[in-house]
């Protein structure tokens, strides 16, 4: 379900510990390997609508390209319209035809059909994964947040757009956008993709308010990389460090916390994919995530 692009939009980093809660989940269950299946992102022409081409042999085109992107076996997408709440809805049962329902608005405005497809493909992907979260909010949020890793994504950030609008006899404008994170949190995935698999998809946005949303999201993403006991965390983290350490204080906003034993150890959320990770604290060392393999040069 992708929630409708005239809800009111929210902007900053209101659901980050669920965006970093569900990368986590994303890694745990499909594991580094299947994860790294993914380097390259859904390219622009693949799910191009030019407006001459029939609706429907055209909505099936591109649902069948965010399928084969996801690599997922004996799934076809049977792509309809009509007028509803959300902006799009599939039926999820056993497979493998599932049907997918997408406001009647996009008959006419094709330029998002493959940002709902991404999401509703998504949906499948992780239903047959078993992978969800409780209650239906936090469930969109890991669909929109796994859409986005996994290289399709940047499509729903590209939906966020202002553009002319008639309020009366006035002309303004108006803001738009699809999915269930706001603009910058999009903005922070797919950074997080960028830093993974080297994947910047800044020049294929052509909203110029989805690039300041991705800017926003990116400048988060590398502070994820400048907190302790990281090397590059700068003098006054190193300090506040230094002082926790001696005390065995836990600094909840760097993420870190220090537990006794011989030798001392603390422990610490990856930057990459926040799976705690937990090294002797005994200077210089390298930090390798068990879970995403980010080597991490680290001065515990």
């Amino acid at each position: 379900m992708t929630e409708p692009s005239s809800s009111p939009i929210v902007h900053g980093f209101p659901h980050l510990e669920q965006v970093r809660t569900a990368l986590t989940a994303l890694y745990r269950r499909l594991s580094y390997d299947t994860v790294s299946r993914f380097p390259a992102s859904v390219r622009p022409e693949a799910v191009a609508f030019p407006a001459d081409e029939d609706l429907h042999l055209g909505a099936q085109r591109v649902a069948r390209a965010i399928v084969q992107h996801f690599r997922l076996p004996e799934a076809r997408m049977v792509v309809s319209f009509r007028d509803m709440v959300h902006a799009g809805n599939v039926e999820l049962a056993a497979g493998p035809e599932y049907f997918v329902e997408l406001h009647g608005r996009f008959r006419d405005d094709r330029r998002d059909v493959g940002a709902v497809l991404a999401h509703e493909v998504m949906h499948v992907y992780l239903h047959r994964l078993g992978l969800e979260f409780p209650g239906a909010r936090e469930n969109e949020i890991l669909t929109d947040t796994a859409t986005t890793y996994l290289g399709a994504g940047w499509l729903l950030l590209d939906s966020y757009r202002e553009e002319p609008a008639l309020l009366g006899e006035r002309l303004t404008t108006a803001a738009s956008k699809l999915g269930y994170l706001t603009p910058e949190e999009f903005g922070y995935v797919l950074a997080k993709r960028a830093q993974a698999f080297g994947d910047d998809i800044e020049p294929w946005l052509t909203s110029p308010r989805a690039r300041e949303a991705y800017r926003a999201g990116l400048r988060v993403a590398e502070d994820d990389l400048r907190h302790p006991p990281m090397v590059g965390c700068g003098w006054a983290g190193r300090r506040r460090y230094a002082h926790d350490r001696r005390r065995g204080l836990a600094y909840p906003a760097a993420g870190y916390a220090f537990e006794g034993g011989d030798p001392q150890r603390v422990s610490f959320p990856c930057p990459m994919c926040h799976q705690r990770i937990r090294v002797p604290v005994r200077g210089r060392v390298k930090a390798r995530c068990g879970l995403c393999r980010t080597v991490l040069e680290c001065d515990t």
